[in-house]
């Protein structure tokens, strides 16, 4: 008799899905969220910040596997549930982007810049917007926008006293600016890293640009180099990780998209690989090497 399955409850299932989102497995991230989805909406300890956060959860594993339509529909039900959550909006603002909504996807990236100020993708996003907008509507463009929605200072304050709740598996939390003594220990020890590199010596470089990282965290290139060694010694899942950490940094950071790029390809998440190049060559859209690879993987995905 085959074993009855076990049923889980419904912080199970989030959980079983960031785990999946970490590695890349988007389609069963979406599946195992709905079922959490459904299980906290049958329990009468429906908490709506909660059933808020799942709809987001699920919005960016959609978002990653280029369903643009879908991840707008649940950023819009997260956002009723949960008002101004910043990942939701910025969810919605790249899914408007994609699917061409440039005015929505301004007024998402304007709204989330009024609860933190200090997102590098919302202000990467609204000037990709005002550029577009202005070829678009010519310089009256602001004049068709719908309206901006002011954020209560009561939910600035409130956003801004707790780190944001855990989402995707990651916990969004205000790293403290690194000592200038810490900058330069971080220096040296990422300069010794690099030195390894050049050597081939991938392994070593890993361990002196992790030991950089724990004086300065800010510092977006020990992020891409150590992915990129990542990358050389076949730690694929690593690498998107440090990929990952380089893009809050920098949200349009050519090295960390192409290196996530090449991560992904290896680890057959083909819809996050395209998604990844095509975001690089909208910023440099001469890159040869993201051309080139774009090609290689859309060949693949045809067969």
């Amino acid at each position: 008799m085959p074993q009855k399955q076990k049923h889980r409850s419904w912080t199970e299932l989030k959980q079983a899905g960031n785990e999946c989102f970490k590695t890349g497995q988007y389609g069963e991230a979406t599946n195992l969220y709905s079922q959490a989805i459904r299980e906290l909406e049958r329990s009468n300890k429906k908490i709506p910040e909660d059933l808020g956060i799942l709809y987001s959860n699920r919005a960016a594993s959609y978002l990653k596997d280029g369903n643009c339509v879908e991840c707008v529909k649940d950023c819009n039900m997260s956002l009723e549930l949960f008002p101004f959550n910043v990942k939701s909006l910025l969810r919605r603002a790249a899914a408007s982007e994609a699917l061409e909504r440039y005015r929505q996807a301004y007024v998402d990236y304007k709204t989330a810049l009024q609860i933190d100020f200090n997102i590098a993708a919302a202000h990467d996003g609204t000037n990709r917007m005002t550029k577009a907008l202005t070829e678009a509507d010519g310089p009256s463009w602001r004049e068709k926008l719908p309206p901006i929605p002011t954020v209560p200072l009561s939910v600035r304050e409130k956003l801004a006293q707790q780190p944001a709740p855990q989402q995707n598996g990651t916990t969004q939390t205000n790293k403290p600016a690194p000592s200038d003594k810490d900058i330069k220990k971080g220096q040296t020890l990422k300069d010794e890293g690099n030195a390894l590199v050049k050597k081939g010596e991938h392994r070593k470089a890993i361990e002196k640009y992790s030991q950089s990282l724990k004086h300065n965290p800010t510092e977006v290139t020990t992020f891409t180099n150590r992915a990129l060694c990542y990358l050389s010694v076949k730690q694929y899942r690593d690498a998107v990780s440090d990929c990952d950490e380089a893009l809050m940094i920098d949200s349009s950071n050519i090295k960390a998209l192409y290196r996530r790029a090449q991560a992904h390809k290896e680890l057959q998440n083909i819809n996050a690989c395209v998604d990844d190049l095509n975001r690089l060559l909208k910023v440099e859209p001469k890159n040869t090497a993201a051309e080139k690879l774009l090609q290689e993987v859309q060949k693949k995905k045809k067969k």
